[in-house]
């Protein structure tokens, strides 16, 4: 394939426009809208009803992961401790 035979096939490419403006794109959109729209009212009391057990599960989450575990507290006070003796 030369230069130029590679040139014009960009050009075409580009005429054509993506696929999400394409006829077939349209009707994808289209039907995940309304496959979206139809799922949320089905299905929001029970999302919202699991919404009451989410601070109970975001206490042991956050400890978990903002503490980075336990193994670390020890090791910070002895090396707080030696930076104050010296």
């Amino acid at each position: 394939m030369s230069v130029q035979d590679h040139s014009h096939h960009q050009e075409h490419a580009q005429e054509e426009g993506s696929f999400l403006k394409s006829r077939g794109g349209l009707v994808l959109i289209g039907f995940l809208i309304i496959a979206g729209a139809l799922l949320f009212t089905e299905h929001r009391a029970h999302v919202l009803g699991l919404l009451i057990w989410l601070p109970l599960l975001a206490c042991p989450l956050m400890h978990v992961f903002m503490h980075g575990g336990h193994c670390h507290h020890g090791a910070g006070g002895q090396q707080n401790n030696q930076r104050g003796t010296s």
